[in-house]
């Protein structure tokens, strides 16, 4: 097994000495201490006590930001599908550390504000890139993607409570599921930049193939330059 890292044990004294404590209790030395490290050592690793509890926000959103801006046109929503599970797979890679984090931030006001601004931030990611794909539309197309951008997020938040409480065995494919019933709200409003083409955004589905085939069969007869989303 690897060595805990200086930031790790960090991260686990801080957590347990919130349990035993309190958070407003525990201050940066008590921390420090409590992991057999120096003042200045917990200081180049967090820049104060609040960013002990909170995964790298800015890593995480460059991350989304980058899978985002490495899309297409006409894979623009595959693009926010992969950004979402990008940000649910770090909660869950962090594991007990992310339980403790939600049951901490359940009981502390603060940190439930700053929690508050980080989804903030991830809504205004999506909903930056969600108005330029829809650039080009009527005038409502700045409403559409602050509401589509709203259901994203809130379609990642409830499949993570889900899985932070215990509730949810398999959260990757909830939230692929998820972001399906989310996505097909929408799809079928989107700007059409090829007249005559039709767009079909699919989703992995436990389905038969054989009990499919009528289904896309039909949405592609509706006409051209329909968008259509295959049910999974």
């Amino acid at each position: 097994m690897d060595k805990p890292t200086a930031r790790d044990r960090l991260a686990q004294a801080a957590f347990d000495l919130f349990n035993e404590r309190g958070y407003e209790q525990t201050t940066v030395d008590d921390i420090a201490e409590r992991a057999g490290l120096s003042r200045a050592t917990f200081f180049r690793h967090y820049p104060s006590k609040e960013d002990v509890i909170f995964p790298d926000h800015d890593r995480l959103l460059t991350q989304v930001r980058d899978r985002l801006r490495s899309s297409s046109h006409g894979t623009a929503l595959a693009a926010v599908s992969d950004a979402v599970r990008l940000v649910l797979l770090h909660y869950l890679d962090e594991g007990d550390l992310a339980r403790r984090r939600y049951a901490l931030t359940s009981t502390v006001p603060a940190l439930r504000d700053r929690e508050i601004v980080s989804v903030a931030r991830y809504q205004r990611l999506f909903r930056e890139f969600i108005a330029e794909w829809m650039a080009g539309r009527p005038e409502n197309s700045a409403l559409q993607a602050e509401l589509m951008a709203a259901a994203v997020v809130s379609a990642h938040n409830h499949v993570l409570r889900r899985w932070l409480r215990g509730e949810s065995p398999d959260p990757v494919h909830e939230v692929d599921e998820a972001l399906r019933q989310v996505i097909s709200l929408f799809a079928a409003r989107a700007p059409e930049r090829n007249a005559g083409g039709t767009t079909v955004v699919a989703f992995q589905t436990s389905q038969p193939l054989e009990t499919l085939i009528p289904a896309i069969q039909t949405l592609l007869e509706t006409g051209p330059g329909n968008g259509a989303a295959v049910p999974a």
